[in-house]
C-alpha cells in the first residue's frame, strides 16, 4: 500500500487527444482504464463500473484533478493517494499518513499527530466501504 510498492507507469496514446511528449503527474489509478476508454469512444460505462475517467487528463496534463488513486491490498486495506498525501487505513483499524511534499519516501508517518486530523478525516471519505468490492 506505500509508494513503492503501487506507484506504476501508465501510458496511454489517444488520437486527437493526447500530445506527443506530454506528461501527467496526476494521481490516477487503474480503476480509471476502462471508465476513460468508454469516454474516449463516446461510450457511457455500464452501471457496475467503478473508477474515475481521466480523459480530461489525456487532454491537459495538467487540468485540475480532484480524484485520488485509490488500492486495496487483501479485504479492507486501503490506501488513498493525492497529489500530496497517502493516507493508509488497515483491516485492524492501524492508519498511515505520509506528507509527499515534507517526505516523499515515506518514512515519517503523521497519523497519529493531532494536526493532521482533517487531512485525515478528509481522505478517509475516500476510502472504500467496508467489504466492498
Amino acid at each position: 500500500l506505500w509508494e513503492q510498492a503501487t506507484r506504476s507507469p501508465l501510458l496511454v496514446v489517444a488520437p486527437g487527444v493526447t500530445k506527443p511528449g506530454t506528461v501527467c503527474r496526476r494521481t490516477v489509478d487503474f480503476m480509471g482504464i476502462y471508465p476513460t476508454v468508454c469516454d474516449l469512444c463516446g461510450v457511457a460505462p455500464p452501471p457496475h463500473v467503478q473508477g474515475a475517467s481521466f480523459k480530461p487528463l489525456l487532454a491537459n496534463p495538467d487540468a485540475a484533478w480532484e480524484s485520488p488513486a485509490v488500492t486495496t491490498y487483501l479485504p479492507n486495506n486501503h490506501a488513498v493517494r493525492t497529489e500530496r498525501w497517502r493516507y493508509i487505513r488497515y483491516a485492524n483499524g492501524d492508519e498511515e499518513l505520509y506528507d509527499h511534499a515534507a517526505d516523499p519516501k515515506e518514512w515519517a508517518n503523521v497519523a497519529a499527530d493531532p494536526k493532521f486530523a482533517a487531512v485525515k478525516a478528509e481522505l478517509a471519505k475516500r476510502l472504500p466501504t467496508e467489504n466492498a468490492p
